[in-house]
């Protein structure tokens, strides 16, 4: 490896001479302990080296060493189940060597060199390859089949495949290329800052199931979209991010905590054993990568993170998976920017940011998408990512929200206001906004109901009446409102306490199919339209909501995801004003 020497120290900012030759991204080893570092910047015979450990100790003159690699993650079996850092080293295997803190310059391997995987060959010798196609698989977990792919950039022939039991050094096919044999393994590498190809990328137009009515029903999220969750603190966006890492339908979750709190994460860590995955009744662990770059870990390595979990997010999606990515939360990695930007003296934009801050988070969230996989036979894979954002104070104009805002077509805007009052998930409806729910408007018609556009719309329009109402009441007085507008008050009230209230510790309303969405709400807005009816039939507005099966309306949300509870509750509700106005149907 090519020596330089330091020059200057600047917190996780170093400053090497004699660097001639080095490129862009190359990884550096720094000291006699060999702390872990990437260039981001040269000039001349300097390196400016973004150090991803604690610099502590490290002064002028000592050797600094040119790998001339990129900083790169490790892709194979092993992946899932596990916990890394921002830089792919994996947390539960360092603890058992070195305990709770990670020893500076600790080398371990991102995949177990020595466990072996059943490699289950899926091409034949003689077979011509290209980039992308299976080779084989490996069933990593009970609920995932890994697929070994055809390396980048290689394709020829197999002029061997073998079959049984390899570690993920050992190699497991031969292609035979113009230039010679290649010798593939199952364990692959890939730049995290290089965005894996595709052959052709289409428009996201099936939904992401979330099983939370506010999203699913009122601002969809398309499976290989963006989406965006700012808010103020103690809003709740960790508990969303963690309601959609358990309950989305992804068949892949990767989870990246940058810069979040220990706590926070430790929660994340300690729940995710115990939960079952809801399709198939196995742990959700065994489909989940976890990123862990917690707020007291170093700072450059936030920076890292995000890309180490989008680039092993890419890998799966190669495969022809579903996957989610959830960033917690992109402004402690824009943070982390800041930092070392200031330290690399860099001309600041709005509130100290960088200037290249918008055009960083617009190339992070344009790698997902739904996209044809590389390969001989055609196959989809979809990557959604979900930023969660933490602006100062809940402020929406902050640069890394409007930036972020810029590139995402969901946005879930998260309301203190509504935290305060208890009502979870806080996510305000008169901000939030989906720009996905006209392209899969034709399935959730065709897959769940053919009204279930019309019924969103509809709800919509109660919750926006509603708060026109409110401002005249308190204006004029709830007095001044003729009793159709005292109804809607009412009707839009049950839209918000029995529909889209959903709390996230009870077993049954934490998680709700589309179909039992669909007739909840249908239930509200039956009771809302019949109410109108018998308000023109001469019926007074407290007879209406005097009428018992408002509590049966109440608490929908309780029921199991079985049709007929529900159903009996709609039956109720024609029962009910029949018994109220004879001559109504």
């Amino acid at each position: 490896m090519k020596q330089g020497r330091v020059i200057r120290v600047a917190g996780p900012l170093i400053v090497a001479s004699d660097c001639l030759g080095a490129k862009m991204y190359d990884m550096a080893k720094i000291g006699g302990i060999g702390l872990i570092g990437e260039i981001i910047e040269l000039q001349e015979d300097k390196a400016y080296i973004q150090v991803y450990e604690d610099t502590t100790g490290i002064g002028p003159d000592e050797p600094v060493f040119l790998t001339g690699n990129p900083l790169s993650v490790e892709l194979g079996p092993g992946l899932l189940s596990s916990i890394y850092d921002g830089i792919q080293r994996p947390l539960d295997v360092i603890k058992i060597r070195e305990g709770n803190f990670i020893t500076r310059g600790i080398e371990v391997p991102s995949l177990d060199r020595e466990k072996k995987w059943e490699f289950k060959p899926l091409c034949r010798k003689g077979q011509t390859v290209k980039t992308g196609d299976f080779l084989g698989e490996v069933q990593e977990t009970p609920l995932i089949a890994h697929k070994i792919m055809t390396p980048m950039g290689l394709e020829g022939r197999v002029a061997d495949v073998k079959s049984g039991a390899f570690t993920v050094e050992e190699p497991v096919a031969v292609i035979e290329t113009g230039l010679g044999p290649v010798e593939v393994r199952m364990r692959q590498t890939w730049s995290i800052r290089r965005q894996r190809m595709v052959k052709e990328r289409r428009m996201p137009d099936e939904p992401l199931m979330t099983g939370q009515r506010v999203l699913d029903t009122l601002f969809p999220l398309a499976k290989g979209g963006t989406a965006c969750i700012p808010g103020p603190f103690g809003s709740g966006k960790t508990v969303v991010q963690h309601q959609l890492a358990k309950w989305s339908d992804a068949q892949i979750i990767i989870y990246v905590a940058c810069g979040e709190r220990g706590n926070e994460v430790a929660d994340l860590l300690l729940s995710f054993p115990e939960l079952k995955d809801p399709r198939t009744g196995r742990p959700l662990l065994e489909r989940t990568v976890i990123i862990a770059n917690t707020s007291n870990m170093p700072v450059a390595a936030r920076e890292a993170s995000i890309y180490t979990g989008m680039t092993i997010a890419e890998y799966f999606r190669d495969m022809g998976y579903s996957v989610a990515l959830m960033a917690d939360s992109s402004s402690r990695w824009a943070e982390a920017l800041r930092e070392i930007s200031g330290r690399m003296e860099e001309m600041p934009g709005e509130e100290g940011y960088p200037a290249y801050l918008a055009s960083r988070i617009a190339e992070f969230y344009e790698r997902a998408g739904k996209a044809v996989c590389l390969g001989t036979e055609e196959r989809l894979g979809v990557l959604s990512v979900i930023g969660a954002v933490s602006p100062p104070g809940g402020d929406l104009s902050d640069p890394v929200v409007q930036a972020t805002l810029k590139v995402v077509k969901v946005f879930w805007a998260l309301d203190d206001r509504l935290a305060n009052m208890r009502h979870f998930p806080a996510i305000n409806w008169l901000q939030s906004y989906s720009l996905y729910s006209d392209t899969i408007k034709g399935f959730l018609n065709s897959s769940v109901a053919e009204d279930f556009t019309s019924l969103r719309q509809e709800a919509m329009q109660l919750l926006e009446e509603e708060s026109e109402l409110q401002e005249i009441a308190r204006l004029v007085g709830l007095e001044s409102l003729s009793l159709k507008e005292r109804l809607i008050l009412e009707s839009a009230r049950s839209v918000r306490e029995d529909f889209l209230h959903q709390n996230a510790f009870h077993p049954q309303d934490t998680y709700t199919s589309l179909r039992k969405q669909y007739l909840m709400l249908r239930c509200i807005l039956e009771f809302h339209a019949l109410g109108l009816k018998s308000l023109e039939a001469g019926r007074s507005l407290e007879d209406i909501l005097a009428l018992k099966v408002r509590e049966r309306i109440s608490t929908m949300k309780y029921l199991p995801e079985e049709e007929a509870g529900i159903l009996d509750v709609y039956i109720g509700v024609e029962e009910a004003f029949n018994l109220l106005v004879p001559s109504q149907k």
